[in-house]
């Protein structure tokens, strides 16, 4: 698959690249694993020494990372370099004659193999920067320890970024692109189980693309089958963030997945507290929102949980929660299962579809879905723009005759009072408003 939509990203670090021929930089490239971010960089930079931490001895590491650098400068390194730091010091030392880009992915590695590796790192690089010229770039894929490492104040690279990146999925008006252009005749119910299987995420796009996987039975046919990589994405990209308390975590986003929103529902199915366990799923994996009603109080409490990657969504929901069928690998009966209730798990996604593409149009200063207590007058979309003192208020439907603007105006009738001023449009999206 060919290189899409990050015009943006490539325009920064082309930037970030020759302000570096002037003193050092240093940029952070963050993001979930498969969204793209090595070839981001591959794209982004042609001539380069590309380092990946694997975790293998330190020793073992530079021999192979010494290798890469003579091969990739055409120079010599003489004696034997046993220690990362001294391998750093060389580098930046060589810089400060010979500007060049040193990229080093997986950085967060290094914890596992010399944490001291950082502090290390820190007092070269503030020994050098001001007189060498490397573009440094430093990406991580387990966002909670890349975090620690460079925003955490207690940690030696506090404040030594800068820039950072933090690589998202593609948009909704990016995945529709790719769908045209690999399968023009797509329709609006293939481009909503593209959007809900792969969330953007660009390994996924591409595996789909890859094995012209456009329709919900091709793409299932593809996730539901013994060489499948789908089947243990979740378990291989989320165990290491988790560590051993993985299980607990397991057990909250499956409930998540399956509509179990609010904190009272999963103690209740769990019987144990899990305010720790959401709180870090939030601030420290950002795995999960909070979703409040629009316009809702600071401390409201009137609240539920979201997956913010739809993948995740879909691996919890069906993957993880019917993994004993997988594991025996009746995948028949996994797809009948996803088959008979992808109605309903797809229409929770069209809506979010519709307020990506309504936040892309930048009319509204926040957009927002609301409710009233014991869930009444819920109402799908909600974009208010507090300048033009305009409102949209709308409800979204598979199918557009389903869609009823007078009962929708009922439901808003409280929301609408607290807003007097506001002019309000009523509308509804159907899959034929994609």
């Amino acid at each position: 698959m060919k290189f899409y939509n990050r015009g943006k990203e490539l325009k920064n670090l082309e930037e970030i690249e020759n302000s570096s021929k002037i003193s050092s930089k240093m940029t952070v490239i963050v993001g979930r694993r498969r969204i793209g971010k090595t070839k981001l960089i591959q794209e982004a930079y042609k001539e380069k020494i590309y380092l990946f931490v694997s975790k293998k001895n330190e020793v073992l590491l530079c021999e192979e990372f010494i290798s890469i650098i003579q091969y990739a400068l055409d120079v010599k390194i003489f004696g034997q370099i046993t220690k990362f730091k001294d391998l750093f010091e060389y580098l930046m030392n060589l810089a400060t004659t010979k500007p060049f880009t040193l990229v080093i992915d997986e950085f967060q590695e290094f914890l596992q193999i010399n944490d001291s590796i950082y502090s290390d790192m820190q007092n070269i690089w503030d020994k050098y920067k001001d007189n060498s010229k490397m573009n440094l770039v430093l990406s991580g894929s387990i966002y909670s320890l890349m975090k620690k490492i460079f925003e955490d104040k207690k940690e030696p690279l506090f404040g030594r970024a800068n820039n950072k990146i933090h690589l998202k999925p593609f948009t909704v008006k990016t995945i529709k692109e790719i769908l045209q252009e690999n399968y023009p005749e797509f329709t609006n119910d293939d481009l909503l189980s593209f959007y809900i299987l792969t969330g953007g995420v660009a390994k996924y796009v591409e595996i789909l693309v890859d094995n012209s996987a456009f329709t919900l039975d091709k793409q299932l046919n593809l996730i539901f089958d013994e060489y499948s990589l789908f089947l243990e994405e979740g378990k291989n990209l989320l165990i290491e963030e988790f560590g051993k308390e993985y299980t607990t975590y397991f057990s909250i986003l499956s409930l998540i997945a399956s509509s179990k929103t609010a904190r009272v529902e999963i103690e209740s199915i769990l019987g144990k507290n899990v305010g720790g366990y959401l709180d870090r799923l939030e601030n420290e994996y950002t795995i999960i929102k909070k979703v409040k009603p629009i316009f809702a109080k600071e401390g409201s409490r009137t609240l539920r949980y979201e997956i913010i990657d739809n993948f995740f969504n879909f691996w919890f929901r069906f993957i993880y929660k019917y993994k004993s069928a997988i594991e025996i690998e009746n995948y028949e009966y996994v797809k009948d299962i996803v088959n008979r209730d992808y109605t309903t798990y797809s229409g929770r996604f069209l809506e979010k579809y519709f307020i990506e593409k309504i936040k892309l149009s930048n009319q509204y200063s926040d957009i927002g879905t609301y409710w009233e207590r014991r869930n009444e007058n819920e109402i799908d979309i909600v974009g208010v723009n507090d300048d033009s003192k305009t409102m949209l208020i709308a409800e979204v439907k598979r199918r557009a005759q389903k869609i009823d603007i007078n009962k929708l105006q009922e439901k808003a009738t409280k929301l609408v009072s607290k807003h007097k001023n506001y002019e309000v449009q009523y509308l509804g999206y159907s899959l034929e408003d994609m």
